[in-house]
C-alpha cells in the first residue's frame, strides 16, 4: 500500500462533513471558513512511542486519546471543536492496526462534530501529532492568566485515577481486576470536557486542562496571572478506588498525577450562583482559594501546611535517582 493509498482509504473517509470545510482531505491545504465573530483556537499535541503509551497500547484508544487530549484543550479555552490535521509516522503499514485506530478516533470526532482536514503519514518510529481547530467568541476565550485574589478554585470530576492506572500497569501499586477497569478508561479513553468550558465562558476568570498534574498546571495558572493560591488536601475529589488505595498510593498520585484531563478553572464570588446553575455543577468540586501573595500552599486535613515530594509532569526536568 502506498502513502496515498494509505491515506485514501483510512483517512480521506470518515464519518465528519462540516459545511465550513471548503476543501479539506486531497488538497495541498485545506480551505476552512471560520465564522464571523469568533477568534480560531489552535492547539497540538504529540504523543510517542514509548513515552506517552507503550508500544503495544490498543490502537482504538490510542486514536480516541490522541484526538481527545487536543479537544481537552480547547475546552480549557472555551472553545468549540471544528478541524484538526493529523501527522502519523509509522514503522510499517498495519492495516488492522490503522482501522481500529480510526475507528477509535473518529468516533470521538463524530461525538464532537470535529472533522479531519489533512495532515501528513511517513515512515518511522510510531508517533501520532494531531492539530486541532476551534472556535470562540471573541473576547470570550477562557485564558490562564485572569485569576484574581479571591476567585474560588475548581476541578472538575476526580484526579489521580489515570496516574493509578498507570502505576497498575506498570506494576507499583496492585488493584483488584474491577477497580483497574474502572480507572483504565479513564488513563486510556479520557474524555474531554468540551461543554463544561463552553458553559464557563462569561463565568470562568481563568482555565487549564489537568494534563501534567494539578500542581504543575495550576502553577501555570498562578504564574501567568501574577497570584498565589491556597488548596485544601480534604477537598480534592477522589474515586472510591482513588480513595480507598489514598493511603499506598499517598497524596502525590492526586496532586502530580497527569493525564486525567479534567479542568481546573476559578471563579469570582460574584459568578459562584451562576456556576451553580450550570447542569454540570454537581461535578464540580471547589478545591481553594486564589490569593495575592505568590506561590502555592496546600493545606491538610488538620490546618497544616502539606509538603509534595513531586509537583507533576516535565519531559524535560532532571531525573532523579
Amino acid at each position: 500500500m502506498t502513502e496515498f493509498e494509505l491515506i485514501r482509504h483510512f483517512f480521506a473517509r470518515q464519518p465528519v462533513s462540516r459545511a465550513d470545510v471548503e476543501v479539506g482531505i486531497g488538497d495541498d491545504a485545506a480551505l476552512l471558513r471560520p465564522p464571523a465573530g469568533q477568534h480560531l483556537a489552535v492547539t497540538s499535541d504529540l504523543l510517542v512511542a514509548g513515552v506517552h503509551f507503550f508500544p503495544e497500547a490498543d490502537p482504538d484508544s490510542l486514536g480516541h486519546k490522541a484526538l481527545a487530549v487536543n479537544l481537552s484543550d480547547l475546552a480549557a479555552m472555551g472553545a468549540e471543536p471544528a478541524w484538526f490535521l493529523l501527522n502519523l509516522t509509522l514503522p510499517e503499514v498495519d492495516e488492522r492496526w490503522l482501522e481500529r485506530f480510526c475507528q477509535g478516533m473518529f468516533a470521538l470526532a463524530r461525538a464532537y462534530n470535529v472533522q479531519l482536514v489533512g495532515g501528513d503519514t511517513s515512515r518511522g518510529p510510531l508517533a501520532i501529532a494531531i492539530e486541532a481547530h476551534g472556535f470562540v467568541p471573541e473576547g470570550q476565550a477562557l485564558r490562564r492568566s485572569g485569576a484574581r485574589p479571591g476567585d474560588r478554585i475548581y476541578v472538575s470530576g476526580t484526579l489521580g485515577d489515570a496516574l493509578l492506572a498507570l502505576r497498575h500497569r506498570r506494576g507499583e501499586i496492585r488493584l483488584s481486576e474491577g477497580e483497574f477497569t474502572a480507572l483504565a478508561v479513564r488513563l486510556d479513553r479520557p474524555v474531554p470536557r468540551v461543554p463544561e468550558g463552553t458553559a464557563l465562558r462569561g463565568i470562568a476568570n481563568s482555565a487549564i486542562d489537568v494534563s501534567d498534574g494539578l500542581l504543575a498546571d495550576l502553577g501555570h495558572i498562578l504564574e501567568r496571572s501574577a497570584v498565589g493560591a491556597r488548596i485544601f488536601l480534604e477537598r480534592l475529589p477522589l474515586s472510591p478506588v482513588c480513595r480507598a488505595h489514598l493511603e499506598e498510593a499517598g497524596w502525590d498520585t492526586v496532586l502530580a498525577g497527569g493525564d486525567d484531563y479534567e479542568l481546573c478553572f476559578t471563579v469570582p464570588e460574584k459568578n459562584i450562583k451562576a456556576l451553580e446553575k450550570l447542569p454540570f455543577a454537581g461535578d464540580f468540586h471547589f478545591i481553594g482559594i486564589v490569593e495575592a501573595e505568590a506561590g502555592l500552599r496546600i493545606i491538610d486535613e488538620a490546618g497544616r501546611p502539606y509538603s509534595p515530594e513531586q509537583t507533576g509532569h516535565d519531559h524535560f526536568a532532571e531525573k532523579t535517582k
